[in-house]
């Protein structure tokens, strides 16, 4: 963002902290704030939403990462927008399940986030407007550990040589979580950012870092050996 000429601020220990400045600083510099989610972001979204389906309108269902519910939100609108029976599976980090717990609950439920790789997606309440926007449009929520998320992680490095970051693994974590139930239909997971840090990367991968190194973690210990890929949608079961 900085090389785009933007001022970064960090701020606070979490999400939420970083939310509040946010408000502040548009207050006090009498700047216009577009909020984490807002109409025109879930229209943004909503446009890899129509990409996707316009060329895959026979998915069975859709996995996407849950922060706040912009991806969710956008999938949905099109999705009903089309006519299209697609069912959308949002993935939250079990170390952040506030939305997975406000869904069951039918209220929003504040849980503290304690992920430490999944942190775009790391709320401890979800949004109101997103709440009772997407409460009724998806099919359920899927908690997926932290290992499970890097597990994901290396996967899509290894099968199609994308980086992505902790949250934007986190559908296709929840996918292969759930692979023994989706075995024979269509099926597709969304990536949500390449954002992670190179000495994250390297420890999520195993590799040699520049500071330090890390073990390489065993080939064996993959519970994804049946995932097979093909034209970026996941087809479970055996190849």
């Amino acid at each position: 963002m900085r090389p785009f000429g933007a001022e970064l601020i960090e701020h606070g220990h979490d999400f939420h902290d970083a939310d509040a400045h946010g408000d502040e600083l548009a207050a006090s510099r009498k700047l216009h704030r577009v909020l984490s989610f807002h109409p025109l972001l879930v229209r943004g979204v909503a446009s890899y939403a129509l990409e996707l389906f316009q060329a895959l309108p026979d998915l069975d269902l859709v996995y996407v990462p849950m922060g706040w519910g912009s991806g969710a939100a956008g999938l949905a609108a099109v999705r009903n927008a089309l006519g299209l029976t697609t069912k959308i599976i949002a993935a939250v980090s079990a170390e952040a399940p506030s939305y997975a717990r406000s869904i069951l609950a039918g209220r929003i439920v504040e849980v503290p986030a304690r992920t430490r790789i999944a942190d775009g997606i790391a709320i401890a309440r979800p949004h109101p407007g997103a709440f009772d926007l997407v409460r009724n449009e998806i099919e359920r929520v899927v908690e997926v550990s932290d290992d499970a998320v890097e597990a994901a992680m290396r996967a899509y490095f290894r099968a199609t040589h994308n980086v992505a970051e902790g949250a934007g693994a986190a559908a296709l974590a929840a996918l292969f979580q759930e692979h023994t139930q989706i075995a024979g239909k269509r099926v597709a997971a969304v990536l949500t950012g390449g954002n992670v840090d190179s000495d994250v990367y390297c420890r999520v991968l195993g590799i040699r870092s520049e500071t330090k190194t890390v073990s390489k973690p065993s080939r064996t210990a993959s519970p994804f050996p049946a995932a097979t890929f093909s034209s970026g949608v996941f087809r479970g079961g055996r190849p």
